[in-house]
């Protein structure tokens, strides 16, 4: 019964993934993502049922529209692919919780920022703002209002951290050193963590990036990398292994 269940989760996320792939994309360009279907990018052909299978449908298709022989880009299906995986990892790990709703939130929430971020350097505040209201609900209906009132306001101590950062960034780089977006999301980092991990996912983001970082800064590279993505993976790494502020303290006495 437990891999059953873990099965379906994989096949919900990989659809779930597909539309998520598709709010990333239309959002930041205030186009449909709902009541409209999907269709290819090149001649806005509408696609079909069997078209839109996730993964299986991209090899079915031989990695090209069936209309107008354009290529299909693959991030779709890398979306759905990761999506189901984390999906099926979060039953795995929190079987039917509250936190198997937080889990499935934050993942929801790191598919749409990746594509959205990575495609638009942008971080729709639609996003934010959906996520943020998802999160208090749960942590609402799992801990109650003292503790929910807690969580918001260290969303507050950590959105006031990340926007000093930024400012001391942009003064020591005499440039933007990161978007209001990333400033943002650290208000719902509050809404799921402590203050010291919501702190550590800051640290986190940036040695995710830093391999990145490196190959540009190499290869004489000048391209904005979106933090975002990068904060969000260190969101779900913190959450998913279970760290707790404790545990870091310990770290440190040693």
């Amino acid at each position: 019964m437990e891999l059953t269940y873990i099965l379906l989760f994989f096949i919900l996320g990989t659809y779930m993934g597909s539309f998520y792939t598709v709010v990333g994309l239309r959002l930041p360009k205030k186009e449909d993502f709902i009541f409209s279907r999907s269709r290819c990018d090149q001649c806005k052909h509408q696609l079909s049922l069997i078209e839109m299978v996730p993964i299986l449908s991209y090899f079915l298709l031989k990695k090209k529209c069936r209309y107008c022989d354009s290529k299909i880009s693959p991030l779709s299906t890398y979306i759905e692919l990761f999506t189901g995986v984390l999906f099926a990892v979060s039953y795995y790990s929190f079987s039917f919780s509250y936190e198997l709703l937080i889990a499935l939130g934050i993942i929801s929430m790191l598919m749409i920022i990746v594509v959205s971020d990575l495609t638009y350097l942008i971080i729709p505040n639609e996003v934010l703002v959906f996520f943020s209201i998802y999160f208090i609900i749960i942590q609402f209906l799992s801990l109650g209002l003292k503790n929910t009132i807690i969580h918001i306001l260290t969303g507050l101590f950590l959105f006031i951290l990340m926007y000093l950062i930024m400012i001391l960034g942009n003064h020591a780089f005499k440039k933007e050193s990161m978007g209001g977006g990333d400033v943002k999301l650290m208000f719902l980092f509050g809404l799921v963590l402590d203050p010291l991990l919501g702190a550590l996912t800051i640290f986190l983001g940036s040695f995710f990036a830093l391999p990145i970082s490196l190959f540009l800064y190499f290869t004489n590279k000048e391209k904005i990398i979106p933090f975002g993505p990068f904060l969000v993976m260190a969101l779900a790494f913190i959450y998913f292994t279970k760290i707790d502020s404790s545990m870091i303290i310990n770290w440190f006495k040693f």
